[in-house]
């Protein structure tokens, strides 16, 4: 596939009755998406707005996200209200013939909204847009810590087929 195809439209979810708009995050969105990724034990050691300086960083970081068509962040909307959230990207490589791949990665469902299939539809959605995108795969990684997500993932049909390794350059 081309870098010009796009990811299908978003959607509206019948999440048990409610309907939640999933959508493409907007600067406004910030906030509660970094509220999201703050409230779970490894992202309240590392993300949060402390300050402008936070602010400035996480606002300059979704404007690079939006000006590559290979990046997206979306959330889950109620409302004013984001109640999820995840980004996918699409990354080219030589392997697998020359294919695409779509790596999922911050995904957070806010706790009231937990055990209701939202993050089974997120995660459906980000599939759906990965194979209409051309992917060969869909990949993500979670925390060894996170044994929950690590089980929802693999009731999803992901498979926990490679062992990933991290090298921290600083910062967060």
């Amino acid at each position: 596939m081309h870098d010009d195809v796009q990811v299908p439209d978003l959607e509206l979810l019948d999440v048990r009755g409610s309907t939640v708009l999933l959508r493409t995050a907007r600067p406004e969105d910030l906030s509660q998406i970094v509220g999201l990724l703050a409230t779970d034990q490894l992202g309240a050691a590392r993300d949060g707005i402390d300050g402008p300086e936070d602010a400035t960083a996480y606002a300059s970081m979704l404007s690079v996200i939006e000006a590559d068509s290979n990046h997206t962040v979306v959330v889950a909307a109620v409302g004013d209200a984001v109640v999820g959230t995840f980004q996918l990207s699409f990354i080219p490589g030589l392997a697998r013939h020359g294919s695409w791949r779509a790596q999922i990665e911050a995904v957070r469902v806010a706790e009231s909204w937990r055990g209701r299939g939202l993050g089974t539809l997120m995660m459906k959605w980000a599939v759906e847009a990965a194979r209409e995108r051309g992917c060969s795969l869909v990949q993500l990684t979670t925390d060894k810590s996170r044994h929950d997500a690590a089980r929802f993932y693999a009731g999803l049909g992901f498979l926990p087929s490679h062992h990933g390794m991290k090298l921290r350059l600083g910062g967060s």
